[in-house]
């Protein structure tokens, strides 16, 4: 059976960057062909803006589906998953997918919606990720503006939940893999501290909380989490909280540097060593191949946050180099001779 086409799920009020973040991704794609499904109906002129915004290579017009029928989580059946089905049946398939959830949806629908025989073995949900107007919630407001948010809600007639929009947050975050707190350059950096702290409290173990501003964060931060969600419908409507950390970072700036020794002993060695080093350093994403002695096969290594996978992806070429190379991706100002120690001590 084919791979399973990864889809990420984008939701937020709206106001809070939705839009921004995938103009950024989309113009960052790496190469990637990525499908669009636009639910935002309340943001006019949004289908133009993004084709405009992001070029062909990555998002040609021909994919972008929007739905215009109201909140996709009320009208699943009618409406989204047809919109998946259209996306499967196209000559060409994308590499990813994007959906934009409108800002009344409550995320957990969706998720169920992936367990359906008609799409459970062709996608995956590869992260949730919501996107957070900073400055209002620091303010208590949740939404840049509850007025225009009101006027969504009356007007979507298929809406069936009347959720205030404190229970409607609490819903996104706990659903959440990634948490973005967009529009941190309206914030003092005390008060962007303060919220992802707060942030982090309020999700699940193992969320990740990262700030940003106009949207812009690295297309290997969003897409890629592989968190495979539809698994774990049931943990995301439970609280987890946990402890707050102390971050003392530039939290618009990201940064990826390279780790590279030789070989490692075991896969569980290596993925200990990262596990280790990634709760230390607070590192959002680990990605690579490594050598494992002995073993004529490579080792595929994907971290996000403390979760580690690895798998032996093909046998190496023999004019192949045997060796491990690791990136790094996280908050500018990491630790890299710390990481570096970290994890080369895996080596054999």
């Amino acid at each position: 059976m084919a791979s399973r086409i990864p889809v990420t799920i984008l939701t937020g009020f709206l106001g809070a960057g939705k839009t921004t973040l995938i103009r950024h991704l989309l113009g960052n794609a790496c190469g990637r062909r990525i499908a669009l499904v636009i639910n935002e109906f309340g943001d006019l002129g949004v289908d133009g803006a993004l084709i405009e915004g992001c070029g062909e290579s990555a998002c040609g017009a021909g994919e972008i589906v929007e739905l215009t029928n109201g909140c996709i989580c009320c009208t699943v059946s009618d409406d989204f998953v047809p919109a998946m089905e259209s996306i499967l049946a196209r000559d060409v398939l994308p590499d990813h997918v994007v959906v934009e959830t409108s800002g009344l949806a409550l995320p957990q629908p969706l998720v169920r919606a992936f367990n359906w025989p008609r799409l459970r073995n062709r996608l995956t949900i590869d992260g949730i990720i919501v996107v957070v107007d900073g400055k209002a919630v620091v303010e208590g407001r949740f939404a840049s503006d509850p007025v225009a948010v009101d006027i969504q809600r009356q007007a979507d007639a298929n809406l069936d939940h009347e959720s205030p929009l404190a229970e409607l947050f609490e819903d996104q975050l706990v659903s959440a893999d990634i948490v973005v707190v967009n529009k941190s350059d309206l914030l003092d950096p005390d008060e962007v501290d303060g919220l992802i702290a707060r942030l982090r409290h309020e999700s699940r173990e193992g969320t990740r909380v990262v700030a940003a501003r106009n949207g812009e964060l690295p297309a290997d931060v969003v897409l890629g989490v592989r968190a495979a969600a539809e698994n774990g419908a049931d943990t995301r409507q439970a609280r987890h909280h946990h402890d707050d950390e102390d971050h003392d970072h530039d939290h618009d700036e990201f940064e990826s540097f390279v780790v590279e020794f030789g070989s490692v002993a075991e896969p569980e060695t290596l993925s200990a060593r990262i596990e280790e080093t990634v709760r230390k350093h607070d590192i959002l994403r680990i990605k690579g191949f490594a050598t494992v002695s002995g073993r004529p096969m490579r080792l595929a290594v994907q971290a996000v946050g403390p979760r580690v996978e690895h798998y032996f992806d093909r046998p190496f070429r023999p004019d192949e180099e045997r060796a491990t190379r690791l990136v790094v991706i996280g908050l500018a100002g990491l630790d890299r001779t710390g990481i570096r120690t970290g994890l080369t001590a895996a080596a054999c």
